[in-house]
């Protein structure tokens, strides 16, 4: 889980372009980030299968 300094850093405005990091809305991860979401694939995965992200269905064939 991200501190309160990271959370912060990163809500500020980069000096470059590069240098913008994403994070997950809910824990605050960096990494496996899902744009369209704005959820790492940790959460995403919770919430789909507790049926709260509207349209996502679990695959099956």
């Amino acid at each position: 889980m991200a501190t309160q300094g990271q959370i912060a850093k990163s809500q500020r405005q980069p000096k470059f372009s590069t240098r913008l990091v994403h994070r997950c809305w809910r824990c605050g991860r960096t990494r496996g980030y899902m744009g369209k979401f704005n959820l790492c694939r940790i959460c995403f995965r919770e919430l789909a299968n507790a049926g709260r992200l509207p349209g996502v269905r679990k695959s099956s064939w």
